[in-house]
């Protein structure tokens, strides 16, 4: 018998309460709550379930009442879709400008109000920091964006062969279905204008495209960045080999497109799901563009990492910059600092700047990038973060503030403590992309005596489920007696 189980459980096991609800079975559900991934949220009450069962609904609205079919069911919650919408919310919008909405995967957000998507996203944020964190601190207002359409410098697209010639867009949910656009409304209108001149070369000169199933094929992917303050252009074919057909014709018709800087190849030839190869070169033009970021000029290759929201990314620096108030006597340490743009749009604030980032390309663009700037106290180490702080602490490097831009899966035990207990700074400020693993670490963060002072959150990427988030920190004060 299991330790701590009763002989009368054994014998007179408990019953197994029958699931509420049934594939395909249509209900009546009212939408009273929204998910990090952007699906509406309601509660099918029955005898069993006098609270409410749970049913997450994509492409539905706080406030919406519907007839919602059940696709799958398991223990603690259901999946459905609307069957027909009874009374509308009113933060619905009363049609939705983009075909694919639903299909491609990229947007959350297209069927409702700009407002109610910050007032769910901001919800979202507050909801993460007390469930997860413990966080009793009221968040800041959210920071929407002034621009919700066409703000993204940067696109992947996916390419696949058609019975009628290259098919050109995005991949489906969980899925590597590909849901052909090439007009999308979150990127600018000359992105569109690269892919019809690609995929006419391609279809015109009998281009192979890669099919990922046999692993045959030339041309993989599309990737296509804009320096929005230069208008510079670069333009990356992902293939299996850096041997290309007709290439004069290629470069002949990219290079009409006003603001086209750089053509290049990244070779990518792996069995994986990683876009870029880990090798490039030139094809045309110069090997990286340039864009003007908070006053700094930043280069640009195809690996580097940068906010693809640029106007909306200043006004996050912004805020990251006054949540540190740097006095101009600090050593500041950016931890995940990419190509360098958080701490180098603080650089003339600070005594000394250290950035920590583990992709060789991106700490190279940041070193060219300080030089560039005619920037002197910068100094730029590739290393793992949770690494180098450790060896950083070992020399004795004690910085006064910590800057944190971890990727979405947030920061490592080892690092917080590393940062907490052996750096000691007096400020933390981290800028995340995922709530829930904010609100973790901000939690392990107060255990190591730091309390958060200030969370922001800052809508990055409309139309979207994702939101940023900065959290000013601050190293709590030993109680003393009098």
């Amino acid at each position: 018998m299991p330790v701590g189980t009763s002989r009368r459980a054994c014998l007179f096991p408990r019953e197994v309460t029958a699931l509420p609800l049934q594939k395909n079975q249509i209900i009546p559900l009212t939408i009273t709550g929204t998910t990090a991934l952007g699906s509406g949220v309601g509660r099918f009450v029955s005898e069993e379930y006098p609270g409410g069962f749970v049913v997450f609904v994509p492409q539905t609205a706080v406030g919406d009442e519907i007839d919602c079919r059940i696709l799958r069911v398991e223990k603690q919650h259901a999946f459905g879709k609307v069957a027909h919408i009874r009374t509308p919310s009113p933060d619905r919008l009363p049609s939705v400008d983009c075909p694919v909405f639903g299909q491609c995967g990229g947007c959350a957000w297209r069927h409702v109000t700009y407002e109610a998507e910050l007032r769910y996203k901001a919800q979202h944020v507050a909801d993460c920091m007390k469930r997860i964190g413990g966080i009793e601190v009221s968040c800041d207002p959210i920071v929407g964006c002034e621009q919700a359409d066409g703000y993204r410098n940067k696109a992947q697209y996916p390419v696949a062969a058609g019975e009628e010639g290259v098919r050109v867009g995005f991949f489906a949910p969980r899925s590597h279905r590909l849901i052909e656009q090439r007009d999308c409304r979150l990127q600018p209108q000359v992105f569109r204008e690269i892919l019809d001149k690609i995929a006419a070369w391609a279809d015109e000169y009998a281009v192979s495209i890669y099919d990922e199933t046999t692993g045959q094929g030339l041309l993989r992917h599309i990737y296509i960045r804009q320096a929005e303050a230069t208008g510079q252009l670069m333009t990356c074919l992902v293939c299996t080999s850096g041997k290309l057909p007709h290439v004069p014709e290629l470069l002949g018709s990219l290079t009409a497109v006003p603001g086209m800087t750089s053509i290049m190849v990244n070779v990518n030839a792996r069995d994986t799901n990683v876009v870029l190869g880990d090798r490039e070169f030139t094809l045309w033009g110069q090997d990286a563009i340039t864009d003007i970021l908070c006053g700094r000029h930043i280069r640009l290759s195809p690996r580097s990492f940068y906010q693809v929201n640029r106007r909306q990314a200043q006004r996050l620096y912004t805020i990251a910059a006054d949540a540190a108030h740097l006095s101009g006597t600090e050593t500041l340490l950016d931890l995940y600092c990419g190509t360098g743009t958080i701490g180098l749009s603080m650089a003339d604030r600070v005594k000394t700047l250290i950035g920590v980032e583990i992709v060789p390309a991106a700490v190279e663009d940041a070193r060219r990038n300080a030089e560039q700037n005619g920037i002197a106290n910068a100094r730029f180490l590739c290393a793992d973060a949770g690494r180098a702080a450790a060896q950083l602490a070992a020399e004795g490097v004690q910085p006064d503030v910590v800057i944190l831009d971890p990727p979405r899966k947030g920061c490592d035990l080892a690092l917080i403590q590393t940062v907490a207990q052996r750096m000691s700074p007096h400020k933390i400020v981290y800028v995340s992309c995922a709530p829930a693993t904010l609100a973790r670490d901000l939690g392990e963060f107060a255990r190591l005596g730091y309390e958060t002072a200030r969370i922001t959150p800052v809508d990055m990427f409309p139309r979207t489920a994702h939101v940023e988030t900065v959290v000013l920190m601050t190293k709590k004060q030993p109680n003393r007696s009098l």
